[in-house]
C-alpha cells in the first residue's frame, strides 16, 4: 500500500544524517518504562520490575503465564516493549509467594526486583519510556548537533512509526477498507488492530498535510488544543492569545484519531481534516458506522524531548532520551539517521 503517512515529512530534512544500523545486537537498544506511578508496597498484586532479553511481548505474557501457571489475562503490563531490544517494565500478578513468582526467570527474562499494590497493572498505566539506543556505523557526527538542536527547539513530530501500519501498509489498508464499508472476515482482536492503524494512518495523514504546509507550529482558528505535558482539550478560538501560549509550551495543537465522539475542531482546522478524510475516500459519517471501536480522541501533533542527548561511541553513536507513552522511537531515529530504522519501537 502506497501512502505518504507511512513516510511522513522529516523536521530536518534540509539536515544530513548519519546512517547507520540499529538493533544489531538487543542490547544496542534499551527502553525503560517510567511507570504513571510507583507501586505502594502493600497490596494483593505483586508488581515485578522485569528486565527482559529478546523477547517479544505477546510471547512474553504467555511465557509468563505458563510459568506461573496462570490465566494470561491475570498478568498486568502497561505497554507492549521490542522485541530485539533490552527492555525493562513492571508487571503485575496475582498475589503469589516468591518461590512462585521467581519461576517467572529464564528465558531471556530477569526480576530486578519486586513489590506490591492493590491493583493489578493495566494497559496505559505508563507515563512513559527512557531509550539508550547504539546507532552502529554512524558516520559524520558533526551532523548530529543541529539536528538535536532543532528537535529540541521546535519539538517532535508525534508520527506512529511504520510498525504501526503492519507489512507493506497491510494492516493500515484493512482497517481503511472497514471504515468505508467492507466486510473483512478476522478475529474480532485482528479487525481492531486493523481498525487502530488506519485510524494512526489518518492521523499522520494530517500531521503530514500542516508539514507540508508550514503550519507544524501554527496554531489555526478552531483548532484543538491541548495542555502540555498532559491535561484537558479546548478548542482555539483565538488563535493570537493560543499561538502565545503554544509558543510558552503551555499548550500543543491535537491531531485527529478519527472516531464518532472524536473531539470536534472549527472553522479552518476543521475545513483541513475534513479534507483529508475527504483524499483518503472518508467523510465523518463512515465512522458512525464503524462502532464502539472506533470512539476516537485527540493525539498531541507535537512532543518536547527535552533530555535528548548523544555522544560518539566506539561502535557509532549513543543516542539517549524520553518519550510519552504512545510516541515512537523510530520517529527521531529517522530524523537522525535520515533512514528508515526498522521496527524501533513505542509504547
Amino acid at each position: 500500500m502506497e501512502h505518504s503517512a507511512f513516510h511522513p515529512p522529516l523536521l530536518t530534512a534540509d539536515l544530513p544524517g548519519v546512517g547507520g544500523r540499529i538493533k544489531v545486537e538487543p542490547e544496542d537498544f534499551v527502553v525503560e518504562e517510567i511507570p504513571a506511578y510507583e507501586p505502594s508496597g502493600t497490596g494483593e498484586h505483586v508488581y515485578l520490575w522485569i528486565e527482559k532479553r529478546d523477547v517479544g511481548a505477546e510471547y512474553f505474557v504467555r511465557m509468563l503465564a505458563r510459568k506461573l501457571g496462570l490465566p494470561q489475562d491475570a498478568i498486568g503490563t502497561a505497554g507492549l516493549k521490542d522485541r530485539h531490544a533490552v527492555t525493562r517494565q513492571w508487571v503485575s500478578v496475582p498475589n503469589l509467594p516468591e518461590d512462585r513468582w521467581r519461576a517467572a526467570e529464564g528465558e531471556g527474562v530477569r526480576i530486578l526486583s519486586a513489590t506490591r499494590h492493590a491493583n493489578k497493572l493495566k494497559a496505559g498505566h505508563l507515563r512513559g519510556n527512557r531509550f539508550d539506543i547504539l546507532v552502529r556505523g554512524a558516520v559524520n557526527l558533526n551532523a548530529v548537533a543541529p539536528i538535536l538542536d532543532r528537535i529540541r527547539t521546535l519539538g517532535l513530530p508525534n508520527f506512529y512509526g511504520p510498525q504501526r501500519f503492519g507489512h507493506d501498509g497491510e494492516t493500515a489498508a484493512n482497517g481503511l477498507r472497514m471504515i468505508r464499508g467492507e466486510r473483512i472476515n478476522a478475529p474480532p482482536f485482528r479487525l481492531k488492530l486493523y481498525l487502530s492503524a488506519a485510524q494512526s494512518l489518518l492521523f499522520n495523514d494530517v500531521l503530514a498535510r500542516r508539514m507540508a504546509d508550514g503550519l507544524f507550529r501554527t496554531v489555526l482558528a478552531g483548532d484543538a488544543m491541548m495542555k502540555w505535558p498532559f491535561g484537558g482539550i479546548f478548542v482555539a478560538d483565538d488563535p493570537v492569545v493560543e499561538q502565545d501560549r503554544f509558543d510558552r509550551r503551555e499548550t500543543v495543537t491535537a491531531g485527529p484519531m478519527f472516531g464518532k465522539k472524536t473531539f470536534a475542531t472549527k472553522g479552518v482546522a476543521a475545513e483541513r481534516e475534513a479534507a483529508a478524510l475527504s483524499a483518503n475516500g472518508l467523510t465523518e459519517a463512515n465512522f458512525d458506522r464503524a462502532g464502539k471501536w472506533l470512539s476516537g480522541t485527540r493525539r498531541h501533533n507535537i512532543v518536547y524531548v527535552d533530555d535528548l542527548a548523544a555522544e560518539p561511541d566506539a561502535l557509532g553513536l549513543r543516542l539517549r532520551f524520553s518519550l510519552p507513552a504512545g510516541s515512537y522511537a523510530t520517529v527521531l531515529l529517522r530524523e537522525v539517521m535520515k533512514a528508515e530504522s526498522g521496527d524501533a519501537g513505542e509504547e
